[in-house]
């Protein structure tokens, strides 16, 4: 993974914390952009062809900070289908970074893995809020600031998903891979 850090957090701390969440899955090819947006408080995007992934943040965003994300379980209503809002809470702009990052880097796992590309932020987005999660004590609200139960929302192996995509690795020492 090549990273390009155009802002003023620490390309180091940066590059350490996004390569020790893709540890075990194919990323040589993966080249991330980290930049600040003109307006809008993130975005993302991840080209397939070229293995770039674009993170933009925003300066202006003010921390701890709520992204709204579609981690919720659908449901159905009649003919409708229906989505309860979620957010998940970041505590600086690194875990903006990382949480963009890793919903674009699934989009890439995805891909790799050979999966069906449509309709699947609400995977990329689970992905995302189990790190934070669990490496960084992120708390997962409702839209009146409640817990949300983490069977509310951890209901899919993301990782059985996209195993195809896991690195081959020669040894258990070479690297940490996702169990099989």
């Amino acid at each position: 993974m090549i990273l390009h850090n155009r802002t003023q957090l620490s390309s180091a701390e940066l590059e350490v914390t996004l390569l020790r969440h893709v540890a075990g899955w194919s990323h040589d090819s993966v080249k991330v952009l980290v930049r600040y947006s003109r307006s809008a408080d993130f975005s993302g995007a991840c080209y397939y062809n070229s293995g770039r992934l674009f993170i933009n943040i925003g300066q202006h965003v003010c921390y701890p900070y709520r992204i709204a994300s579609r981690i919720a379980k659908a449901k159905t209503r009649g003919r409708f289908w229906f989505r309860q809002g979620l957010y998940v809470v970041v505590g600086d702009a690194a875990q903006l970074v990382l949480y963009v990052f890793l919903h674009e880097f699934y989009h890439w796992l995805i891909k790799q893995a050979g999966r069906n590309l449509r309709q699947k932020e609400a995977m990329c987005d689970r992905f995302a809020a189990r790190t934070l999660v669990d490496h960084y004590g992120a708390a997962v609200i409702d839209a009146k600031g409640n817990d949300v139960p983490r069977e509310t929302w951890d209901w899919q192996d993301l990782e059985g998903f996209v195993r195809a995509a896991a690195c081959k690795v020669a040894s258990p020492a070479v690297a940490a891979c996702r169990p099989a």
